[in-house]
């Protein structure tokens, strides 16, 4: 896992503001989280792989724009293992919405 240091943005010269989309598998639990620090797609993408590791997640779509993180999993996850994911890609969970 790369370490990444957070001051506002991952990176300047991005600033798409679209949604990334994780598909693993399946349904289940849909959880959206509220994330704070996003600005890019990048930084979409750094969220949307740490979160899609977790055991049991079967989708994850974070949105910059929004600051909010909607994660599908085969039944309800632990927030500590979520919010230990979003530290992981440089981000910090703000809690559910």
């Amino acid at each position: 896992m790369t370490e990444q240091t957070n001051s506002g943005s991952c990176c300047s010269s991005c600033g798409t503001g679209a949604a990334t989309d994780v598909q693993v598998h399946g349904t289940g639990v849909t959880t959206v989280y509220k994330v704070s620090g996003m600005t890019c797609g990048h930084c979409e993408s750094a969220i949307s792989e740490e979160v899609s590791a977790l055991e049991g997640v079967t989708a994850v779509t974070a949105v910059a724009d929004t600051g909010e993180v909607t994660v599908t999993s085969a039944a309800p996850l632990d927030q500590e293992a979520v919010r230990a994911a979003v530290d992981e890609a440089g981000y910090e969970l703000v809690g559910q919405v």
